[in-house]
């Protein structure tokens, strides 16, 4: 599946600007990251994945991860693409676990794109083009700052990647600045 089959299969299940911006950039992310970590040719894959993670969670959120399942395999989705995609939700809605570096960085990153679009809306830019990781955990320890964004999950992916905390919020926000999208 390509990145913009992706984009259109995100849309018959998705109409809130907020998961499809989030969506953008998450796949956005993943494309940095993959050519980051030495993946360059697979980055429209992980974008792919990126964009797809939650394909379910508009009309599904108390299926999430095990609706995508459905969806995708009804749509001849590849097996290494379904799992990807599931296991962003391990240990939350899933049994799934992240294997591959892929799915280690989305399951990092998705939580994290959230915390720092959160804190870039709250600098007089509005942008994470200035934003610095002192400021970003900052806000990743006041608990009650964008407090749908699970900080053990962050944490956690920070631990599979075997990367800082720190390193971890550096190399997304860098990802965020290379996105088109609006964080």
């Amino acid at each position: 599946m390509t990145k913009d089959e992706a984009m259109k299969l995100l849309k018959e299940y998705n109409e809130g600007e907020f998961h499809l911006n989030h969506a953008k950039i998450v796949g956005d992310v993943m494309r940095w990251f993959a050519v980051e970590e030495g993946f360059g040719d697979e980055a429209e894959f992980w974008q792919t994945v990126g964009i797809l993670h939650d394909l379910d969670f508009e009309k599904y959120p108390d299926e999430h991860c095990k609706k995508e399942d459905e969806i995708l395999r009804s749509c001849g989705a590849d097996e290494r693409l379904i799992h990807a995609v599931v296991s962003h939700g391990y240990g939350i809605c899933v049994d799934t676990a992240p294997e591959h570096r892929m799915e280690k960085v989305l399951f990092a990153v998705d939580e994290l794109t959230g915390l720092i679009g959160a804190a870039a809306l709250m600098r007089p830019s509005k942008s994470v083009a200035d934003i610095e990781v002192k400021s970003v955990k900052k806000k990743f320890k006041d608990k009650k700052f964008a407090a749908g964004c699970s900080r053990e999950v962050i944490t956690r992916g920070a631990e599979m990647l075997n990367m800082t905390l720190d390193e971890l919020i550096e190399k997304t926000i860098l990802a965020m600045r290379a996105s088109d999208a609006v964080a």
